[in-house]
C-alpha cells in the first residue's frame, strides 16, 4: 500500500521525498487500516454475549452515536449521527454494543443506504425484537468539498423492521423521541 501511495503522490506532481511527505505512505496506510477496521470485525465479537435476558417490552432507543465512515464511490469520509430504537422480545442487548455495532459496519467502504440497513439487520439477528428503527444523519465531504459543494446538506436515511415498519404509531413515537 505504501508503494501505491508514493506512485499517487508522483501522479498528482508532488515530491514524495520532500519533508512533509516522507513519513505519508506509512500513514496513509495507517490511518486505511483504521478507517477500515470493520472489516476484520464480525457481529458475535462485537456483541461478546452482551445480551440479557429481560421482561422489558418497552421501546429502547439511544439517540445522537457518533458514526464516520467512508464513501465506497469517492473515498471521502461521511459522518453524523445513528439512532437505533427497538423494542424487545425478552431480551436486551447491552447499551454500548449498539454504538459498537454502528461503528463495526460503519469502519468499512460504505453507502449511507446499505449502512443503515445492515445496523437494523444486525440487531434483529442478535435479538430478535417485535421491532427495530434505525435512522442515520450524515454529512458526505462528495457532497460538501467536491461536485455540487452544497455546504448545508444532510443526508438522512431508515430502516424500520417488524412493528416500527408494520404499526405507524410504533413509528411515529420513534420518531417522536429521537428529535430530542
Amino acid at each position: 500500500m505504501r508503494d501505491e501511495v508514493r506512485s499517487l503522490l508522483l501522479q498528482m506532481g508532488e515530491d514524495p521525498e520532500r519533508e512533509g511527505l516522507r513519513a505519508t505512505p506509512e500513514r496513509v496506510e495507517k490511518s486505511l487500516q483504521f478507517l477500515t477496521r470493520g472489516y476484520h470485525q464480525d457481529l458475535e465479537s462485537v456483541i461478546h454475549g452482551a445480551v440479557f435476558e429481560e421482561s422489558c417490552d418497552d421501546m429502547v432507543i439511544v439517540r445522537d452515536i457518533e458514526f464516520y465512515s467512508m464513501c465506497e464511490h469517492h473515498l471521502l469520509p461521511f459522518f453524523g449521527k445513528c439512532h437505533i430504537g427497538y423494542i424487545p422480545r425478552g431480551r436486551i442487548l447491552g447499551v454500548s454494543k449498539l454504538a459498537r455495532v454502528t461503528d463495526m459496519f460503519s469502519r468499512r467502504l460504505q453507502v449511507q443506504e446499505r449502512l443503515c440497513r445492515q445496523i437494523a439487520e444486525a440487531i434483529q439477528s442478535v435479538l430478535s425484537p417485535r421491532g427495530i428503527g434505525v435512522v442515520m444523519e450524515a454529512q458526505h465531504l462528495c457532497m460538501l468539498m467536491r461536485g455540487v459543494q452544497k455546504q448545508n446538506s444532510v443526508m438522512t436515511t431508515s430502516a424500520m423492521l417488524g412493528s416500527f415498519r408494520s404499526d405507524e404509531s410504533t413509528r411515529a413515537e420513534f420518531l417522536k423521541l429521537i428529535k430530542g
